[in-house]
C-alpha cells in the first residue's frame, strides 16, 4: 500500500474548508423532507459561499499580498492567523444572519461549535501554539453525525464507523507528512470534540 499517495489524499479530502459542506449536506440529506427543496438550496449556497469560497479567495488575497507564503495547508504559525480570525467572521455572519432564517438548531449548533473552535485554535495560536485543524474538522463533524444519529433515532453504524476510522487516518496522514507533532493532534481533537460535546446540551 503506497501510504505517499494514500494520507496526502485523506488530507485534501478532508481539509478543513470542506467540512462544513459536508455537515450541511449530510443535515440536509437526513431532513430534507422537512424543508422545501428552495430552502435547503439557499442555506447551502450560503455556507459554501462562507465556508469555502470566501475563505478560499481570501487565502489567495493574502497569498498576492505576501502575507502567506505556504501552500493551502498553511504549514507557518504565523501565516494561520489572519485566515483563521477571518474563517471565525464567516462562520459567525453564517449563524448570525444565514441559519436564522430557518428553524434549524441541529446545523446552528454546529457551526457555532465550529466558530468556538476556530477561536481557541486563534487564541492557541496566539501563543505561539499550532492546532491541527484537520483533527478539529474531522473530529467536530464525526461528533455532528452522532449527535444527529442520536436525535432523530437514526442509526448511521456505518457512516459512524467510516467516521471514525477517517479520524485515525487523518491523524496518521497528518503525522506521516510531518504536518503536526502528537501534542497538536491531539489538541485538535480536544478543540474540535469539546464545544461540539458542549453544545449537545442545547439541541440533543
Amino acid at each position: 500500500m503506497d501510504f505517499k499517495k494514500i494520507f496526502p489524499l485523506f488530507s485534501y479530502l478532508f481539509h478543513p474548508l470542506f467540512i462544513s459542506v459536508y455537515a450541511a449536506l449530510f443535515y440536509f440529506f437526513v431532513t430534507r423532507n422537512y424543508f422545501y427543496p428552495h430552502e435547503i438550496y439557499l442555506i447551502l449556497f450560503q455556507v459554501v459561499i462562507l465556508t469555502l469560497f470566501l475563505p478560499v479567495s481570501t487565502y489567495f488575497l493574502l497569498k498576492s499580498l505576501g502575507l502567506i507564503r505556504s501552500g493551502i495547508m498553511l504549514s507557518e504559525k504565523k501565516e494561520r492567523r489572519l485566515p483563521l480570525a477571518f474563517q471565525a467572521m464567516f462562520f459567525l455572519v453564517l449563524i448570525e444572519h444565514s441559519l436564522t432564517m430557518l428553524p434549524i438548531p441541529e446545523l446552528y449548533f454546529f457551526f457555532l461549535g465550529a466558530l468556538i473552535s476556530s477561536v481557541i485554535a486563534l487564541v492557541l495560536l496566539l501563543f505561539h501554539f499550532k492546532t491541527s485543524l484537520h483533527m478539529v474538522g474531522i473530529v467536530g463533524i464525526t461528533l455532528f453525525i452522532i449527535g444527529i444519529s442520536m436525535h432523530y433515532h437514526i442509526r448511521f453504524v456505518n457512516l459512524i464507523a467510516f467516521s471514525i476510522c477517517s479520524i485515525g487516518i487523518v491523524a496518521s496522514s497528518r503525522l506521516y507528512m510531518n504536518a503536526h507533532s502528537m501534542k497538536e493532534i491531539v489538541i485538535g481533537i480536544l478543540v474540535g470534540a469539546l464545544p461540539q460535546i458542549g453544545l449537545w446540551y442545547f439541541w440533543l
